[in-house]
């Protein structure tokens, strides 16, 4: 791939930029002399914190900034040598197709067909061209057979595919991306990269993605930049800037498990610093290298069962109970979309269970049933002792509480106060109580009381949803990928608020398409796929599983990966290791041991 000296497609000049307001300082700039160059053909990650800048840098080199959002801009812009000041958006448009990070947003036809028509006809392609480009494109993205879908009855995942098949069908130059897996599962996030790679290498289209997913980027980027604060912070490779884990860190960036492992190893002094590893292979040969000979002391069944390097379950209730059982559940939509079957599960207070699996699988469909806004056609449902076929929906959330995925979708108030205590007023909790809970909350999660919800950060309206949840002190609370568009700090703080919950005895069901926040969260795991559970257990141990992952298109998290290949090659001593620090530790033991 050629360098971003050689021929910028993109190329920013000391640009800063400030929404428009009271102030323009430095401090309060969106944007803050931020320079680099964005070679023809390359294939660039932007990672960072929210409220980084990664959006605004985006809308800069979409034309978005200036011609769309008001501010004060500053410094120089070019894409493809023409400054965008002196440009049209619709020019720029045509060299830089953007799909943007709300997908609802930028969707303006009702059927995916008609979707695809709109920009090949406002861009005024010729009509015998349409035709190949719409079945063209369609395949490439693989979603062929949407084509004559309606737009409202697609999931997230697909909406996202749909979005980025109407841009490529446009044949830009440049494909900007805000975050396009942020609703998918492991399979679909990874067939978009390969789609990404496949125009990349293929059609030579230059690609930018702004990603939470650092594993995937490692894959795919030839080049990361890392934005904090508005300002461009580190450039460089994958392994060039994974190097730097401790600094990203503090940010508020995660690395890839893998990566962290060789930062590990080499603050432990059993590794040079340097470049990590980035993939599962690479970090096998590193262990095994380390290891060498050391005596296998051990069988795998004797270790698994009392190694201090296996993270033991979080105790739950003994001899409760069940809060939530289904039993033998059925349900289909009646204008023939997807359908579950004959589903069984229970889970007990102060569990977390993790729902996993492939878009369209039925998960969220499952929540449904359980807060009550489904009924099954077949079976029941039993919520804290109560048949929701019987009771209104009121009655089951005084039970059971949901955070949707995305947050707007329950937020209606105009401050966060008012928003964290509404909740409480509906349940016949007088003001006062309501005001005097919701602000021990808000205290806790560190949000702004007074000021309106949607005038935070999007990862900060997560948080008010979430505080709206727990100030009900539900016994079951339901999350549909609750970490979905949050950086690595905010995923943090989420995910160790559902665990304080789950230690309070509440019963915490999870669907999460992040497979490392399942595995350091979630103690048992359910397994869906095409509408039925395919399998369940002990986390760890399921996700072990290979033949079980690949029927429900579920890829492992890395660590557990790397564990189950040294348990096999190396040492039966690092089976059923899922944290970094069991891997590294382990190392660390046997190395001495030698």
């Amino acid at each position: 791939m050629p360098s971003s000296a050689d021929s910028p497609i993109i190329e920013l000049r000391d640009v800063s930029f400030s929404y428009e307001g009271p102030s323009s300082q430095d401090g309060d700039m969106a944007l803050s002399h931020v320079s680099l160059s964005v070679g023809r053909g390359e294939f660039v990650g932007v990672i960072g914190p929210s409220g980084a800048g990664k959006s605004t840098l985006a809308s800069v080199m979409s034309g978005a900034i200036p011609h769309h959002y008001r501010g004060a801009l500053y410094g120089a812009t070019l894409v493809d040598g023409r400054d965008t000041c002196e440009v049209t958006l619709t020019d720029i448009s045509r060299i830089v197709g953007s799909v943007l990070q709300d997908i609802d947003t930028q969707m303006v036809a009702s059927v995916v067909e008609d979707e695809m028509l709109f920009g090949l006809e406002n861009f005024g392609v010729p009509h015998d061209q349409i035709e190949e480009r719409v079945s063209q494109t369609l395949q490439t993205v693989g979603i062929s057979d949407l084509r004559d879908r309606e737009i409202a009855t697609l999931s997230g995942g697909q909406k996202q595919k749909v979005a980025i098949a109407a841009i490529l069908a446009l044949q830009p130059r440049v494909l900007l991306l805000d975050e396009p897996t942020a609703a998918l599962d492991p399979a679909s996030s990874t067939l978009v990269f390969d789609t990404l790679q496949k125009v990349n290498r293929e059609a030579g289209i230059t690609v930018v993605v702004i990603e939470q997913k650092v594993a995937l980027l490692s894959r795919y980027c030839d080049r990361l930049l890392v934005m904090s604060r508005g300002s461009l912070v580190l450039d460089g490779t994958p392994r060039q800037v994974f190097a730097h884990g401790e600094r990203l860190r503090g940010i508020g960036v995660d690395s890839p498990r893998v990566a962290r492992v060789y930062n590990s190893l080499a603050r432990h002094g059993l590794v040079e610093g340097g470049e990590p590893c980035l993939t599962v292979p690479e970090a096998e040969r590193l262990v095994a290298g380390l290891v060498g000979d050391s005596p296998r002391q051990v069988t795998e069944g004797n270790f698994r069962a009392g190694s201090r390097h296996v993270a033991a379950a979080r105790p739950h209730s003994e001899g409760a109970e069940p809060v939530v059982l289904l039993q033998d559940v059925c349900f289909g939509y009646p204008n023939g979309g997807a359908t579950v079957d004959n589903l069984d599960m229970c889970v007990y207070p102060g569990e977390v269970v993790g729902i996993v699996g492939q878009n369209g699988a039925g998960k969220t469909t499952l929540t449904k049933l359980l807060n009550g806004l489904l009924r099954p056609s077949s079976g029941s449902v039993r919520i804290a002792g109560i048949d929701t076929a019987d009771v209104p929906t009121s009655r089951i959330a005084a039970h059971c509480s949901t955070l949707f995925q995305n947050p707007d979708n329950q937020l209606c108030k105009d401050t966060v106060l008012d928003e964290v205590a509404f909740g409480l007023e509906l349940q016949g909790v007088g003001q006062d109580e309501a005001c005097r809970r919701a602000s021990s909350v808000i205290d806790r999660f560190g949000l702004p009381a007074n000021e309106a919800p949607f005038s935070l950060s999007r990862g900060q309206r997560q948080m008010v949803a979430l505080a709206s949840v727990v100030v009900m002190e539900p016994e079951v609370v339901l999350l549909d990928e609750p970490t979905s568009g949050l950086d690595y700090r905010e995923c943090m703080t989420v995910m160790e608020t559902v665990s304080w919950m789950a230690e309070r005895g509440c019963a915490v069901i999870m669907v999460c398409h992040d497979m490392e926040v399942v595995s350091d969260f979630a103690e048992r795991i359910v397994v869906m796929a095409d509408g039925r559970i395919l399998g369940r257990g002990q986390t760890t141990q399921t996700f072990c599983d290979s033949d079980l992952m690949r029927r429900a298109y579920v890829e492992a998290p890395q660590v557990i990966e790397l564990s189950q290949a040294l348990a096999r090659d190396v040492s039966p001593e690092f089976a059923g290791i899922s944290q970094v620090s069991g891997i590294v530790d382990l190392t660390e033991e046997m190395v001495g041991r030698a």
